[in-house]
């Protein structure tokens, strides 16, 4: 589902020196929201399962061994959550895309590639959804207001 292209700068994969060795990452946060174009879906909560993946200097970090020297995944996390907990998006392409730009401005990091899952959209399936990347060039790119 998701799709890049090399004249877009918003969605090309950065290049290897643009990306940090290190990467935190979290994988399986559990959010409920309004997600779905079809009309019961509009009346109900479902669950969306989160993995997102963002650059950091471990070295910084294991040297101070103090927290102000890496990145609180714990206050992305309940950024994200707050965020999509609120949110009433029709397509987790959007959600996904949304939470990408917002991560980007509010924690500052040079990028994030995030996928969000909506288990049980489709029948016979485990779960189905979007990963992306986007880097500060897609915030840059953003339309305001």
């Amino acid at each position: 589902m998701t799709m890049t292209t090399a004249n877009d700068p918003t969605m090309a994969d950065p290049t290897p020196a643009t990306l940090s060795q290190d990467r935190i990452f979290l994988r399986g946060l559990e959010i409920e929201c309004l997600i779905g174009f079809i009309e019961w879906e509009r009346r109900i909560r479902q669950k969306v399962v989160i993995d997102f993946e963002l650059p950091v200097d471990c070295a910084r970090a294991a040297a101070s061994d103090e927290v102000v020297d890496t990145l609180d995944y714990k206050r992305v996390a309940k950024r994200m959550i707050e965020f999509v907990g609120a949110s009433e998006f029709k397509l987790v392409e959007t959600l996904a895309h949304r939470l990408a730009l917002l991560v980007l401005e509010e924690f500052g990091v040079e990028w994030i590639r995030i996928s969000v899952n909506k288990p049980g959209a489709i029948r016979g399936s485990r779960d189905v959804g979007v990963e992306i990347l986007r880097t500060r060039a897609a915030l840059a790119a953003a339309p305001r207001g």
